[in-house]
């Protein structure tokens, strides 16, 4: 049973990542320029799960291995789950979680549109 708690956790802490590696991954691209071929995909996932509504797969996932674990289970999105849940105790509205899908993509294109900048500067 506690395999299955540390699978969840585990599904947690990847979801996590995965948001973080969204948002700011574009700037490893600064220093490993083929992490764009991973970086884009991820980023596209991301804003098409925040802008449209789809689910992550990571989270029925983590549903399954919380159930399987003895715990709860939770209706809402991992973001709504752990990240807004203070602020938005009966669910994110759907405009809200568009609007961070934007910002994300805002993010990146600032990130992205810096890259000319910095090879200029570098001589790459």
């Amino acid at each position: 049973m506690v395999h299955w708690r540390i699978a969840s956790y585990s599904v947690v802490t990847l979801h996590y990542v995965f948001i973080i590696f969204a948002f700011l991954g574009g700037l490893l691209q600064w220093v490993w320029p083929p992490v764009v071929w991973l970086h884009l995909p991820v980023i596209t996932w991301a804003i098409l799960i925040a802008v449209i509504g789809w689910t992550c797969p990571l989270t029925p996932l983590e549903n399954r291995f919380r159930i399987a674990g003895g715990m709860a289970t939770y209706e809402l999105g991992f973001i709504e789950q752990y990240i807004t849940k203070r602020w938005y105790p009966n669910g994110l509205p759907r405009k809200v979680l568009a609007v961070m899908g934007m910002t994300v993509l805002a993010a990146n294109i600032g990130i992205y549109g810096g890259l000319p900048y910095k090879q200029s500067l570098t001589g790459m």
